[in-house]
């Protein structure tokens, strides 16, 4: 499992990160619907994430009404094209391995 991130192995961190990579900076409510969690999952997955350095939490007003914004970090975008290299090469290991197998088992069946 060489190179594979244990942070982002969890779905929910992935997900927030991978949503995050695809934008500057989203309100705490968007990712929320976009990850299908509720505000205590989020939140204890943004501070987790944010702990690690993958995410920045940012707390401001709109009109009196306060919003919490999320943006993923450069390293937490470093950390997540890495987490997919690894995860796209062990399937391609995988995938040839299983091609390998399948084709030696044929071979013996004839």
């Amino acid at each position: 499992m060489n190179g594979l991130d244990p942070v982002l192995h969890q779905p929910t961190k992935l997900t927030v990160l991978a949503f995050l990579s695809g934008c500057q900076e989203a309100e705490f409510s968007v990712v929320r619907d976009y990850c299908q969690v509720s505000d205590s999952v989020l939140s204890k997955t943004a501070a987790s994430l944010e702990a690690t350095g993958y995410l920045r939490a940012r707390k401001g007003y709109v009109g009196k009404r306060p919003r919490t914004w999320l943006s993923a970090t450069r390293g937490g975008r470093a950390a997540l094209a890495a987490h997919l290299a690894a995860l796209q090469q062990l399937a391609a290991a995988a995938e040839a391995a299983g091609s390998e197998t399948g084709t030696e088992s044929d071979r013996q069946e004839s």
